[in-house]
């Protein structure tokens, strides 16, 4: 069970972060929340696609590194093989909130926290949180910043999608992957954009989605899907196919 602490160099002053990556170290996903600031960078390696909160009915985009549950196809002995997205690499990172008083009144502050039953975290080995003298270590700084971004990530994440949740841009779909082997995985659960309903907008709805900058991203995740073939190259060669 995870147990987050408030980041401080008391009682983390000789904290280390192992950055390996690794299935031990819970690597061995087969999808990662993404957000459309990160899809320029994802786009290169991975299919986006999204995916529907059971909980929540939210849609989210996430970035598709295997074709199956625990499989992480981008994932080797020697470690990551390729761009690691954002919410990945924040491990074992996390945002939390604390009360503070800001001219008389309380307020809710972000604040960073680690997760202290994190495998990553040890005394020994990785990068450490702070120097000697107890300043931040550039490490620290660095995943200080990529969870603001993650942050405001999610949160323009959220507008995105509600935009095409408006214009009904987005459509469920089943991907079926055929081995060289003969045998298929069905990927159920995925959305994407619907190419037809994007095509018949009318110009003042296109032309909001340019001043919104979402149709760059729409692009980003349509071109995106032709790296599916790289993932069916990737577990061919995991089977030795």
């Amino acid at each position: 069970m995870a147990k987050f602490e408030l980041v401080n160099n008391i009682a983390h002053k000789n904290i280390k972060v192992n950055t390996k990556a690794s299935a031990q170290f819970g690597d061995n996903v087969w999808f990662a929340l993404t957000f459309p600031d990160e899809f320029r960078a994802i786009q290169n390696q991975y299919p986006i696609f999204f995916q529907k909160n059971s909980e929540t009915g939210q849609f989210m985009p996430v970035a598709l590194m295997g074709v199956k549950q625990n499989e992480n196809l981008f994932l080797t002995d020697d470690g990551w093989d390729g761009y690691i997205p954002a919410t990945i690499k924040r491990h074992p990172f996390a945002i939390g909130h604390q009360q503070q008083n800001q001219g008389g009144q309380t307020e809710l502050t972000r604040v960073l926290t680690i997760d202290m039953e994190s495998p990553r975290v040890n005394e020994t080995q990785g990068e450490a949180l702070f120097l000697e003298y107890g300043g931040n270590s550039d490490y620290l700084d660095q995943m200080a910043d990529l969870m603001e971004a993650i942050h405001h990530g999610v949160e323009k994440s959220a507008h995105f999608i509600e935009t095409l949740l408006g214009y009904e841009l987005i459509e469920q779909f089943t991907l079926d992957v055929t081995l060289n082997d003969g045998s298929q995985n069905q990927m159920l659960g995925f959305y994407t954009i619907n190419e037809d309903k994007l095509a018949a907008l009318s110009d003042e709805q296109t032309l909001n989605l340019v001043k919104l900058g979402y149709l760059q991203a729409i692009y980003f995740i349509i071109a995106s899907h032709g790296n599916i073939a790289e993932l069916v190259k990737r577990k061919n060669k995991l089977l030795g196919l």
